[in-house]
C-alpha cells in the first residue's frame, strides 16, 4: 500500500504581483467583484491580506481590516474549480489563527443572505449573526441586504 501525499497549503502575505491571479479568481466566482484598486487600496492601507497557494497554485484569499483588538474580515474567496473540497473552512481556520495571535478578540463580517455556502461555512465555524446592513450590496435587481456575523476568539 502506497500513502498519497496531500498537496501542502500555504497561507502567504499578498503582494501586488499576486493581483491578477486574485482578480481571476474574483471575477469568476463574484457578479459583482471587487477591483483591483479594493484589493490595491487594502494592501496600502497595511490590512491582512492573505493568498491560499496550493502545490504552487494560488486557489484563495482573504482580505482581514484589524480595528483594535477586533477585525473584520472584508474578502474570503475559494476558486471555483476548488470550491467545496474543504478549502474554505481551512482558510476561514488558518485566519481565526492569525488573527488571535495578533491578540484579535472578535472577527466580524458581512454576507449577502442569498450566499447559502457561506452562510453554513460562517455558521459552521460558530459564527453568529449580531444584525442587519439594509441595501448594503449590489444586486441584479437593486440592492441586497447584508447579514452581520460575529465570532468571539
Amino acid at each position: 500500500m502506497s500513502a498519497v501525499l496531500k498537496p501542502v497549503i500555504e497561507l502567504c502575505p499578498m503582494v501586488e504581483a499576486d493581483l491578477p491571479e486574485v482578480m481571476a479568481i474574483e471575477n469568476a466566482v463574484y457578479a459583482f467583484p471587487w477591483t483591483p484598486g479594493n484589493f490595491r487600496d487594502s494592501l496600502a492601507a497595511g490590512y491582512g491580506c492573505w493568498i491560499y497557494v496550493r502545490a504552487g497554485e494560488l486557489i484563495g484569499y482573504a482580505v482581514l481590516m484589524p480595528v483594535a483588538d477586533e477585525a473584520h474580515l472584508l474578502n474570503l474567496s475559494i476558486a471555483a474549480n476548488c470550491q467545496r473540497q474543504g478549502y474554505g473552512s481551512l482558510l476561514l481556520q488558518r485566519l481565526c489563527e492569525v488573527a488571535r495571535g495578533h491578540g484579535t478578540r472578535l472577527i466580524v463580517l458581512e454576507v449577502r443572505p442569498s450566499n447559502a455556502a457561506g452562510l453554513r461555512l460562517y455558521e459552521r465555524h460558530g459564527f453568529q449573526r449580531i444584525g442587519l446592513r439594509r441595501d448594503y450590496y449590489p444586486a441584479p435587481a437593486g440592492r441586497e441586504d447584508a447579514l452581520i456575523f460575529s465570532l468571539p476568539l
